[in-house]
């Protein structure tokens, strides 16, 4: 038998979907599994959005539709950007995918050439480097430190930028850690993208779960200079629970925008039709579902954020988007529990799901072994048994 391509020989697994799917597993076995490694809402998506995909059903709406999307969803969206982020973009600027890691995937394989640079502050969700690997790119990794909430300081950026640095990859809100970059924050960062010819990626899929008052900035809104050389990827899987529907949008400059159309024609034609008119519904729809859910997290955000560091051994950052939490477990690892070394997080991981059931992401998918993440996209209650569970296995360790 011949052997794989080189390219799928150096592909990993998603780790965040295989702990969802171990879990899931033994859930199926009849354990009773708290499941913080989900990377989605917990909410059901909207009713009113749901009956719009009925009724797009009952009407025949089934074929084929533009590859880059129906123009109805795509103006729905430049009139979305223009109202919540300032920024200004015409139908023929989007390019609607199959989720926004789609978006990111189109988007990296029509920038890219074998062995052009990407900076990545670590930590990072995990798909980023692989699919920079995908495109020929060759990953280039940036830490933050969590003194600085784990952001890109624009001197950083600059000491990591080579003749071959094409791009910059920013997230913000930000999944694993919560980071969200404020506007001086940004411009720092934008000048140096601009000194050096850069493009930037924005993945800005968390933007409307954002908490203690804080702004949602779009590094494209800040100058035209700026905005020529940035492609926004958003969509309607977190804000509005539609994970499942794979509804992602990228909004960029218009030769940008046409090659992603034109990759996007050769690989899955154009994204759902019925899963296009409920995202069309969830953006011209009413928004209050969108802020019940985003007060819910953030009571969700307070009660593990704060139980998480009466933990001894545990040290948990403050978040203020997404729906994570990713404490530094430092003072748990280089340790036996139940006669099993833990020497990293990934040890630890591993023996929460199989001691006490409890689900976590190692921070090595992210970057950086010596955290996990929790989600907290579950029932409240969920997440207190899980955080005793925890308490308990480590008082019993120490």
């Amino acid at each position: 038998m011949r052997k794989l391509a080189e390219r799928a020989q150096k592909l990993s697994p998603s780790p965040t979907l295989s702990v969802d799917t171990k879990a899931k597993e033994l859930l199926r076995q009849g354990e009773r599994v708290i499941n913080f490694g989900a990377g989605e809402p917990d909410f059901d998506t909207p009713e009113h959005i749901k009956e719009a995909a009925k009724r797009a059903l009952d009407q025949g709406f089934t074929k084929y539709t533009p590859v880059a999307g129906i123009l109805p969803l795509r103006e729905a969206i430049c009139e979305k950007l223009y109202r919540d982020n300032q920024l200004e973009y015409s139908p023929n600027e989007i390019v609607v995918s199959c989720g926004a890691k789609h978006s990111i995937f189109n988007a990296l394989q029509v920038l890219l050439d074998p062995g052009d640079e990407v900076i990545i502050p670590v930590p990072y969700w995990t798909s980023y480097p692989e699919q920079v690997k995908l495109a020929g790119g060759v990953p280039v990794f940036v830490p933050t430190s969590p003194e600085n909430d784990f952001k890109l300081r624009p001197e950083d950026l600059r000491a990591a930028v080579t003749p071959r640095t094409r791009l910059l990859i920013l997230n913000s809100p930000a999944n694993p850690t919560g980071t969200v970059y404020r506007r001086e924050e940004l411009i720092g960062l934008a000048e140096v993208a601009l000194e050096a010819d850069l493009w930037i990626l924005s993945d800005e899929i968390y933007e409307k779960l954002i908490y203690d008052g804080m702004e949602h900035v779009s590094i494209a809104a800040l100058d035209p200079e700026v905005k020529k050389r940035t492609i926004v990827v958003n969509g309607v899987s977190k804000a509005y629970a539609m994970t499942g529907w794979r509804i992602g949008y990228a909004a960029a400059p218009r030769p940008i925008a046409q090659a992603m159309t034109n990759l996007q024609s050769h690989s899955t034609s154009n994204p759902t039709s019925v899963a296009q008119a409920a995202a069309l519904a969830a953006l011209k729809g009413p928004q209050e579902p969108v802020e019940n859910m985003r007060r819910a997290f953030q009571k969700r955000r307070d009660f593990i954020w704060q139980y998480l560091n009466s933990l001894p051994g545990v040290r948990c950052p403050k978040p203020l988007g997404a729906f994570y939490v990713f404490p530094e477990v430092s003072g748990l690892l280089g340790r036996r529990l139940k006669g099993r070394e833990i020497a990293t997080a990934s040890d630890l991981a591993l023996f929460l799901l199989e001691e006490i059931k409890v689900a976590t992401v190692a921070g090595a998918a992210f970057g950086d072994d010596r955290y996990l993440r929790f989600s907290y996209a579950l029932r409240l209650e969920d997440i207190e048994e899980g955080m005793q569970r925890f308490k308990e296995l480590i008082e019993a360790a120490l």
